[in-house]
């Protein structure tokens, strides 16, 4: 398989830790990847559950050059700030976002070739046992947990907004010719307004976490999803999920990225390995804030 970028890492939690792969792949149709993905875990320096994981993947805009450029400076400019960020991790979720908006909206400005540029940018952050979510744009969070499959991020296009107005239906919206426009985007404006969970959702272990661009959520449908994620590690789901795409047709750059929630094994005094038991609540809720307050409760 030919790909642009692959990594796995782990990151490890008092109570939890975090095994994951990204992989992006140009597809069959595009010359060129304007998609970029991140993943990085808690230096040695800094403590883990203070930290934690930052995963993300933009998809650029804009034309062959500035769409790669748009994604790659955002998806930069939210790496170098989340790992030197001290502040809670909304805030700095939040810092970030508006900070890679203002990135790419000063290099458009200064590159007549780069003009009308943009990037979707949905990244979480595992920190401690919990996840934090910032999205704008149409790639997508989800969250798998136990066979339910969860899509956590709200898509930021024209059709998804016409129907949560209740303009269209779902089923109206898969067929639509809108579909592809995006109505929020980092670049796109000077005044970004991201959402951003205001609190982090509790994970447990055994949870799946999937981030992906719509290279691969507009062509394999989310049961597929589901499926490999419950099946295979995540190299091993990364590799199946851009297969599928690309047996899909491929028609668009394809970014995945797939992390296992998982409770550390501690050893009894037989030498025995064995997970430690964690409770699970019947009921976890979310939130997201947009920068005027309004909220959106997720339940799982």
């Amino acid at each position: 398989m030919t790909a642009r970028a692959m990594n796995a890492r782990v990151d490890a939690t008092p109570a939890l830790r975090t095994r994951g792969a990204m992989l992006t792949h140009v597809g069959r149709v595009r010359s060129s990847n304007e998609d970029s993905v991140v993943f990085v875990s808690a230096p040695e320096e800094r403590s883990s559950d203070q930290w934690g994981t930052l995963a993300l993947v933009a998809d650029g805009m804009g034309g062959h050059a500035a769409g790669e450029v748009a994604s790659a400076l955002a998806a930069e400019v939210v790496r170098r700030i989340y790992c030197g960020s001290s502040l809670p991790v909304p805030e700095t979720l939040r810092t970030a976002f508006e900070a890679a908006n203002a990135a790419v909206i000063q290099h458009a400005d200064a590159h007549p070739e780069c003009r009308g540029m943009g990037t979707t940018c949905t990244a979480v952050a595992m920190v401690g046992g919990k996840l934090f979510l910032a999205h704008a744009g149409d790639s997508r969070a989800y969250l798998l947990r136990g066979e339910v499959l969860t899509q956590l991020s709200e898509d930021h296009s024209l059709n998804a907004q016409l129907v949560r107005e209740g303009v269209m239906t779902k089923e109206e919206a898969e067929t639509s010719p809108n579909g592809n426009v995006i109505v929020k985007a980092l670049g796109s404006r000077a005044e970004l307004d991201p959402a951003v969970w205001s609190e982090g959702l509790p994970l447990v272990d055994g949870d799946k976490v999937l981030l992906c661009s719509d290279g691969l959520s507009n062509l394999v449908p989310d049961t597929d999803i589901a499926a490999v994620l419950q099946r295979l590690p995540p190299t091993d789901a990364c590799e199946a999920l851009v297969e599928r795409a690309l047996a899909a047709g491929g028609f668009d750059n394809i970014s995945v990225g797939v992390f296992a929630i998982e409770a550390p094994k501690t050893v009894d005094r037989a030498g025995a390995a064995r997970t430690t038991r964690r409770i699970v609540p019947q009921e976890i809720l979310a939130e997201d804030s947009d920068a005027r307050g309004a909220t959106r409760r997720i339940k799982l």
